[in-house]
């Protein structure tokens, strides 16, 4: 995309010119498109995640004894140390993206910094957490743990589980790969208080990602633990 630099002002200085694509008239309309298409990007990502948990509500109501002791095989600590690991990588993102919006380059890097480090020290949890399921012998499509008269409503169980999960992480994935672009843009100056867009963006994505496993959480590891 080819990008043009248009004055803000009738008298402008360097410190009050934006980056704006050759198809929009101002910075604001470029950045009201660009924040209207992520919305609505996550729009079509609730209804997916949506479709998921209501298959899982379904299961629970048909499955309940199988679903709570399938949620006894997975690690609760393991899985309150990633969710606060997620809502720690939240507020260190809300700050990535005051600091671009201020303008300060090095303090903008250090906190996408931070949150590539939560995000991947979230990903390393999950990679335990799933080894620790295969040697369980309690991966779908493996020979599976027999669980006496429970098999196949823990398999219902597991499974949700690895896809639910499976598919956050992989969001996780592509969320570490744009703060990664954002790290070095930024290093390199690429933002300023007049264009900061992508980082908001980014930062509305994450939010999302992170909100989505606040509802994978307590409904895969906590729900009949009593």
């Amino acid at each position: 995309m080819r990008l043009t630099h248009r004055r803000t002002g009738p008298v402008a200085e360097q410190k009050n010119i934006a980056a704006v694509a050759h198809h929009f008239d101002t910075a604001e309309q470029q950045r009201e498109a660009s924040t209207l298409g992520m919305w609505a990007f996550l729009v079509t990502e609730i209804m997916m995640f949506g479709g998921l948990f209501t298959g899982y509500v379904v299961y629970r109501n048909l499955y309940p004894d199988g679903f709570a002791a399938g949620s006894h095989h997975l690690d609760i600590t393991l899985g309150g140390i990633n969710t606060m690991a997620l809502i720690a990588s939240s507020l260190t993102m809300a700050m990535a993206v005051r600091a671009a919006q201020l303008g300060k380059r090095k303090t903008l890097v250090l906190f996408l910094l931070c949150t590539i480090a939560l995000g991947l020290f979230f990903l390393g949890i999950k990679a335990v957490e799933y080894s620790h399921k295969y040697h369980e012998q309690l991966v779908p499509g493996l020979p599976f743990a027999d669980e006496g008269t429970l098999t196949q409503q823990v398999y219902v169980f597991i499974s949700f589980y690895f896809v639910l999960t499976g598919l956050h992480a992989f969001h996780m994935v592509i969320g570490i790969g744009l703060l990664t672009w954002l790290t070095v843009k930024g290093w390199r100056g690429g933002f300023s208080k007049e264009y900061f867009t992508p980082v908001e963006l980014s930062g509305l994505y994450w939010h999302f990602v992170d909100i989505v496993w606040i509802f994978l959480y307590p409904l895969l590891y906590l729900i009949g633990r009593h």
